[in-house]
């Protein structure tokens, strides 16, 4: 991966080359992804957040992998759900990726676990992690459980 990816999607941060994170797409911006380069699309919302479209039909007719780990809130973020992440962007290996769930916020908190349970960073550094991917609101409960 080489370089910050921005993607017109709602709340985009770049926490890392070849990494956009955000809120939910529209097909519009899916298609705007893969002609930029994106090869896998990873989706944080649980299937009762209907986006009003089949988003793993259009990213796989658009040549993208599409990787689905339902965060339905702070129950679901868990260091488990950090290494599915972690696993998923492993298999992107060089690839672009756009992680997503309605916000970014989710997204955020499992980077900031992540950062934390994979990649050794301490608290500070984790949630430091966290908001350069969209952790927003959800930061005392990343909090909580980074220290519990």
């Amino acid at each position: 991966m080489s370089g910050k990816l921005f993607l017109d999607v709602p709340n985009a941060c770049s926490p890392s080359d070849g990494i956009c994170t955000g809120g939910h797409p529209q097909p519009e911006h899916l298609r705007d992804a893969a002609q930029r380069g994106v090869r896998y699309v990873i989706n944080l919302c649980p299937a009762a957040e209907n986006p009003g479209y089949d988003e793993a039909a259009l990213v796989q007719s658009l040549g993208m992998h599409y990787v689905n780990i339902p965060v339905a809130g702070p129950p679901d973020i868990t260091e488990a759900k950090a290494r599915q992440l972690a696993a998923a962007l492993t298999e992107a290996g060089e690839a672009p990726v756009l992680v997503h769930c309605a916000s970014g916020n989710r997204v955020g908190a499992l980077f900031a676990l992540k950062a934390h349970y994979l990649d050794g960073a301490d608290i500070d550094q984790a949630l430091a992690a966290g908001r350069a991917a969209g952790l927003k609101t959800l930061e005392p409960a990343v909090r909580a459980r980074l220290m519990g």
